[in-house]
């Protein structure tokens, strides 16, 4: 996608250290990174690093918030071209999807790193990740009231069901860096999920949409 999102005021200073642990975890494992390798990749004084963001975690969780910022807003703006919370759905579940499958890096961390740190709970990434659940749900809630999801059923279990579904086939590629093929993925789950959820007059709807 060519959206960008509106542009960030932050210090010179800031936007190297962030760019420097980036191209760090492409060399290697975060736990291994020093504050001292990113203050020489970055080219500035290591006590910049605390005073813009604490410690080196504090920095991994800034860099992810960024990424996640770029990711939603570019959400955003895709879906709010589309009509009908299902074809919404299928929309959102195809670019998360291609998310994971282009950003492996930024995946892994954030599917098998930051959790396990009480601290991310706390840290704006986790708020972003909370929007962005809180989006999903309000299409499918937005899905019910207009008659095209069924009515007997909780959104909440379906969000989950989206947000584990994608999380766990991409886990393997992410892992051991496998292929991960988002087209195919992404048409399987929303497949599985809009036969469970969608009444009979959506899902002849979407159907005529594709052919």
């Amino acid at each position: 996608m060519d959206i960008q999102e509106p542009p960030r005021q932050v210090p010179p200073g800031q936007i190297k250290i962030e760019n420097a642990l980036r191209t760090l975890l492409e060399q290697k494992d975060f736990n291994s990174i020093t504050t001292a390798e990113i203050a020489r990749t970055s080219g500035v004084n290591e006590a910049l690093i605390y005073r813009y963001f604490k410690d080196k975690r504090g920095l991994l969780h800034q860099v992810l918030a960024n990424d996640l910022k770029r990711f939603v807003y570019q959400i955003r703006v895709e879906i709010d071209r589309r009509s009908g919370a299902l074809e919404k759905l299928r929309l959102m579940i195809r670019l998360h999807f291609y998310y994971y499958a282009e950003n492996r890096i930024f995946a892994k961390i954030l599917l098998l790193e930051v959790r396990n740190y009480p601290a991310y709970y706390e840290s704006e990434t986790y708020k972003i990740v909370q929007d962005y659940s809180k989006m999903i749900l309000k299409i499918i809630q937005t899905g019910v009231r207009n008659g095209e999801i069924k009515q007997h059923i909780d959104p909440h279990p379906i969000r989950q069901a989206i947000l584990g579904g994608i999380e766990h086939m991409c886990l393997p590629g992410v892992i051991f860096g496998g292929h991960i093929p988002a087209d195919q993925y992404a048409d399987d789950l929303f497949e599985i999920i809009a036969k469970g959820i969608a009444n009979k007059s959506a899902t002849a709807s979407i159907h005529h949409k594709e052919a």
